[in-house]
């Protein structure tokens, strides 16, 4: 389903919150604004596509995404979703580029209120104190690694198509190779200077940000495991584990 992208032409606050109940597969186009977005799911899965990264938020977690660049955001699950627009000079402490980042229960709470009050908020009484206490818990969040980078080289975005469709294809670079039309060595090039990443270390990854979703729906890690390429439950863990700095229990929903 096809999300309506506010046509605001500026905030009426420095900080502006749109709440919104998403179907399974909800989307936007890309686009871009001139203010800051903190997309964050109180349930669900979020996913946001920029030129350069996908970034992908389950519950617990939000995107940050600053002034100017071109996003679409996917809602991956049943999503109750809230977005902060905040104005750039009130988030000078913030991340210069997308990010995904860890929302503690302090700040899940201080969504809440904020989602509750007025667009047109008492900016010098009780609520805008209120905001400027979350726009301070905000620049302490910490950033997760739930990001894999675009490879920009047509070749390698076949690739990429391929393992979204099948994350445990195990097909080597030299496999690929001989149906992208390029050398192996080419391609190896090229994952390098697209993603900063060998193909092995960008295949991982992938695979572990995808399993976020199966995690958030609450599947087996084994089940996840060989579905997501890993040869055991315990390597897929121990990839996760080294990647993440949690293990995927720890990612699970609090009532799965």
């Amino acid at each position: 389903m096809k999300r309506l992208i506010p046509t605001l032409s500026r905030l009426p606050r420095p900080l502006y919150c749109r709440n919104e109940s998403l179907a399974v597969g909800s989307w936007t186009e890309v686009h871009h604004h001139s203010w800051c977005q903190f997309s964050y799911a109180l349930s669900g899965v979020l996913g946001v596509r920029t030129p350069y990264g996908d970034h992908v938020a389950p519950s617990r977690y939000a995107v940050w995404i600053p002034p100017g660049v071109d996003h679409h955001v996917v809602s991956r699950h049943q999503t109750e979703m809230r977005s902060l627009y905040i104005e750039p000079e009130v988030a000078a402490a913030l991340p210069a580029t997308c990010t995904v980042l860890e929302v503690t229960p302090l700040m899940r709470e201080l969504i809440r209120k904020v989602s509750a009050l007025p667009v047109e908020y008492d900016e010098n009484g009780a609520e805008g104190r209120l905001v400027a206490v979350l726009l301070d818990e905000l620049a302490e969040l910490h950033q997760a690694g739930f990001a894999v980078p675009l490879p920009q080289d047509r070749r390698l975005q076949a690739i990429y198509a391929g393992l979204q469709e099948r994350p445990d294809d195990t097909r080597t670079l030299a496999q690929w190779a001989a149906s992208a039309g390029a050398s192996e060595r080419t391609l190896a090039r090229l994952f390098y200077k697209d993603t900063g990443m060998s193909f092995g270390q960008w295949r991982q990854r992938l695979r572990l940000v995808m399993s976020l979703d199966a995690l958030e729906a609450g599947g087996s890690v084994g089940a996840i495991a060989l579905g997501h390429g890993y040869e055991s439950p315990s390597a897929f863990i121990a990839a996760f584990k080294t990647a993440f700095g949690r293990t995927p229990g720890e990612l699970r929903p609090r009532d799965a």
